[in-house]
C-alpha cells in the first residue's frame, strides 16, 4: 500500500523521500507549504503534534494497521524496521547508525539551519553574529563528518538511515555557504551518494 509523505522541500523532507526511493516504498507526496502555514491546520496537527513536516501515514503499519509518523529521525528508523534495508539487525552494527543519526539530528541540521535563518536577515548588525557564530559550528560539524569518513564509505560502515539524514543537510551546503572541496572525504562520500539512481530519484522528487 502507498505511503503517504506530507512534506515541503526542505532537507529533512528529502531525507524522506531518498529513503523511501532507496527503500522501494511506494508513496505519494502531499505537499504541505510551510511558507503558507499549512503545517498548522488542524488536519495536519493531527499526524504531527509538534506542527513541523515531514510525517508520514502508512495505511499498512505494524499488525496492518494505519500508523502516522512525525519526526523525520523516528520515520527513518520506522522505514529502516519495516523493510529491514538500511538498518543493520545487529545491536552492534546498530550503535554507529543510532549515533551518527543522532549526530543529524541534534547538531547537523539546527546548526546549519541557523545559518540559513541569519543569511537571510537584511540588516547586517543582525546577521553578523549569528553567521559568525553558527557558520563556525557549521564547519566544525562538517570537520567531525569529514574525520569520520576517512577510509569509510559510509558513516556507520554500510550504507545506512543515518547516511540518508546526514545527505539531506549536507545537499543545501551550497546555502550554507560550505564548499565540500574543503572535505574531501566529505565530497568523496556525496558524490558517491547523489550518483545513485534512487538517491537521485529521491532528490528529484517534487515536494512543494
Amino acid at each position: 500500500m502507498t505511503i503517504e509523505l506530507h512534506t515541503w522541500n526542505t532537507p529533512n523532507g528529502r531525507k524522506i523521500s531518498v529513503a523511501l526511493e532507496e527503500m522501494g516504498l511506494p508513496y505519494t507526496v502531499i505537499p504541505v507549504n510551510i511558507s503558507k502555514g499549512e503545517q498548522m491546520a488542524a488536519a495536519f496537527l493531527e499526524i504531527s503534534p509538534n506542527n513541523k513536516i515531514p510525517a508520514i501515514v502508512d495505511p499498512d503499519g505494524p499488525d496492518g494497521k494505519r500508523v502516522s509518523i512525525f519526526e523525520s529521525g523516528a520515520i527513518l528508523l520506522y522505514l529502516g524496521e519495516k523493510t529491514g534495508k538500511f538498518l543493520p539487525k545487529s545491536l552492534t552494527e546498530r550503535i554507529p547508525v543510532y549515533e551518527w543519526l543522532m549526530w543529524q539530528m541534534g547538531g547537523f541540521g539546527p546548526m546549519p539551519g541557523q545559518v540559513h535563518h541569519f543569511i537571510a536577515l537584511e540588516n547586517e548588525q543582525d546577521r553578523a553574529y549569528g553567521l559568525k557564530r553558527y557558520m563556525a559550528e557549521t564547519r566544525r560539524l562538517y570537520g567531525v563528518l569529514d574525520r569520520r569518513l576517512a577510509g569509510r564509505d559510509y558513516v556507520a560502515n554500510d550504507l545506512s538511515v543515518a547516511d540518508f539524514a546526514i545527505l539531506g543537510w549536507a545537499w543545501r551546503h551550497p546555502r550554507h555557504k560550505v564548499d565540500l572541496a574543503d572535505f574531501t572525504n566529505v565530497k568523496r562520500w556525496y558524490d558517491a551518494l547523489m550518483a545513485r539512481p534512487a538517491t537521485k530519484r529521491g532528490m528529484d522528487a517534487k515536494l512543494d
